[in-house]
């Protein structure tokens, strides 16, 4: 995404605040930041249009939606071209218990983050569904034992 104005003191404040509740009223917000309600919710506004603020979302407690378990998986693809990369990252978009996958330098061409119920459901989804991926060659499975630090937030410097 194209950069057009550079972030200034003020609309890094508000995105630091975004980050910690997105569902915080612009009056709050205006307050936390140290502006009037207008020309704050204008901020915002710009910030959504020039592709900044990409959107808004609920965090979802994993352990309720039988999700709980988290696995990386690595993936070697049997050749590295332009229509194999296509087809696998087609397929993979399609999954619902991926939610990251990455293309990445290295011994294995693709790394994702999966969550499933348990290891029953991790052993089916990863026989009958990610093995028979486009092109997947071969797997390398981690799984989280205990989740230390999880965030979508990203840093925002003043």
């Amino acid at each position: 995404m194209k950069k057009t104005n550079p972030l200034n003191n003020l609309d890094r404040k508000i995105l630091r605040e975004l980050q910690r509740n997105g569902r915080t009223t612009f009056s709050e917000l205006a307050k936390r930041v140290g502006l009037s309600t207008s020309p704050c919710l204008e901020r915002v506004r710009r910030m959504e249009r020039e592709g900044i603020i990409n959107g808004y979302t609920a965090l979802l407690n994993p352990q309720f939606l039988d999700a709980a378990l988290i696995v990386f998986v690595q993936i070697r693809l049997t050749r590295t071209s332009q229509d194999i990369f296509e087809r696998f990252k087609k397929a993979a978009t399609k999954l619902e218990e991926v939610q990251e996958c990455y293309l990445i330098s290295g011994n294995f061409d693709y790394l994702i983050k999966a969550r499933v119920s348990n290891m029953e459901s991790y052993r089916k989804f990863l026989g009958s569904t990610l093995l028979t991926l486009p092109d997947v060659q071969e797997s390398t499975s981690y799984v989280v034992m205990e989740l230390v630090k999880e965030t979508l937030a990203l840093p925002v410097q003043t």
